[in-house]
């Protein structure tokens, strides 16, 4: 039977930094479900006059939103979240590391897969592109818990063999059986898609990178991801560890790693050079604000990406990052971006795309997902105000959707996420 999802609808149909009129939003809205697709978006009216057998849910009492999409994740360091004072390698070396190579207790990595994924959605992420671990057991976990819950997940098994704790370092030989068997076990199964993932070059040999290089040449539908140009000093590192390269995105473009399915995290230091060949290869950028603060990396530089034309989404950066809400991420945006002198004036309408549309496009699955437009998945999400908040008096007050919307992003801490559906099917948040 088909259902009907009545409630205050917003979506971007388009990338509203090219498009400004991107935003739709529909006040006495309808979402119908069939199949796990969408069927109808449009007036509530119209959807009971098209669908007068279907079942109806009242969700007028909150605001249904696409699903969002998680463009840079860690599994295994959710409970590093919280480490204060660090840069980014000490607080790799005495905070999250340490955590990391717990996972070789498979007890303990299936204990942390099913809370991850518990905290994606309870977050209203319904696809998110995630850092796997050192360990093919560890990795193997994460796979089988979104499998249970219906997640849209695209990880890899985190390959380094240098620089590191020595139980995080692998071989060239052994990381290449180890994820070669994982992609044949996962790759494409369901909602499951496996992304070659380097730590970052700081960490991974010219030999591991060979082996990333094998594996997408082998089975070229494969992703990439990794980092980039987060710090300063990881920069300065990288540089002295491949001398002959000429930036650090050259230190993986040798290797034939970046491309239309490449998704590198952070980007906060880039040259003129580096943002040329991103958008040439059509790669895309994890952009990660609170990530970036908190670690005290630097400032996104938003207008130079847009001016390159180098596609860019939203990541949590869990743990790096200050929890699992891509809301939340879209306020960071915001704010970090009226702290540059050269910052992009962000509007509601963009910062919903970031966090659903453009993701879905970085990850080229803007056919399946990131919008409301029939035909795509059923990947929702129904947020709703805490009672007595700031953002209930908003609710009830709000001149327009649009006006709801920025409300919503700036008191991200009082909304909740009540209800998701992934493909149509509503998911336990419990």
């Amino acid at each position: 039977m088909s259902l009907i999802l009545r409630g205050p609808v917003v979506h971007t149909q388009r990338n509203p930094f090219h498009h400004p009129a991107a935003l739709e939003a529909l006040s006495e809205g309808a979402l119908v479900i069939e199949e796990g697709r969408i069927a109808f978006l449009g007036p509530f009216a119209e959807a009971r006059r098209r669908y007068p057998e279907a079942r109806v849910e009242d969700c007028r009492a909150g605001l249904l939103l696409p699903g969002l999409v998680d463009t840079h994740v860690h599994y295994p360091q959710t409970r590093v979240m919280g480490a204060m004072g660090y840069t980014l390698l000490d607080w790799l070396e005495k905070r999250t590391l340490p955590l990391e190579a717990r996972l070789s207790d498979n007890k303990l990595a299936r204990e942390l897969a099913r809370e991850f994924m518990r905290l994606l959605l309870r977050n209203g992420t319904t696809t998110a592109l995630v850092f796997g671990s050192h360990f093919q057991g560890a990795t193997a976990s994460l796979f089988g818990a979104a499998e249970e819950v219906g997640l849209r997940i695209i990880a890899g098994q985190v390959c380094s063999d240098r620089l590191l704790r020595p139980e995080l370092h692998t071989t060239p030989e052994r990381s290449y059986a180890e994820q070669k068997m994982l992609i044949q076990r996962f790759h494409g199964r369901g909602r499951l898609r496996y992304a070659v993932t380097p730590r970052f070059a700081l960490s991974a040999s010219e030999a591991i990178l060979e082996v990333c290089q094998s594996l997408l040449q082998e089975h070229p539908d494969l992703y990439f991801t990794t980092h980039i140009n987060e710090n300063p000093q990881e920069i300065r590192t990288v540089a002295g560890l491949f001398p002959w390269s000429a930036h650090y995105l050259h230190t993986y473009d040798r290797f034939g790693l970046v491309g239309q399915r490449s998704v590198l995290a952070h980007n906060v230091h880039p040259t003129e050079p580096e943002l040329l060949r991103l958008a040439q290869a059509r790669a895309a950028v994890a952009h990660c604000p609170s990530s970036n603060a908190f670690i005290g990396s630097g400032l996104f530089p938003m207008r130079q990406h847009l001016q390159h034309g180098v596609r860019f989404a939203l990541g949590s950066d869990v743990g790096g990052g200050t929890g699992f809400s891509l809301i939340k991420e879209g306020f960071m945006a915001y704010i970090a971006q009226r702290l540059r002198p050269d910052g992009v004036v962000l509007g509601p309408a963009h910062l919903l795309y970031l966090a659903t549309l453009a993701g879905a496009e970085a990850l080229g699955l803007e056919d399946q997902i990131g919008s409301l437009e029939v035909g795509k998945a059923a990947d929702l999400v129904y947020l709703e105000p805490q009672p007595g908040s700031s953002l209930e008096v908003h609710f009830r007050h709000a001149a327009s959707l649009e006006e709801l919307l920025g409300a919503l992003f700036t008191l991200h801490g009082e909304a909740r996420v009540v209800r998701v559906w992934l493909e149509g099917q509503e998911a336990a948040l419990a």
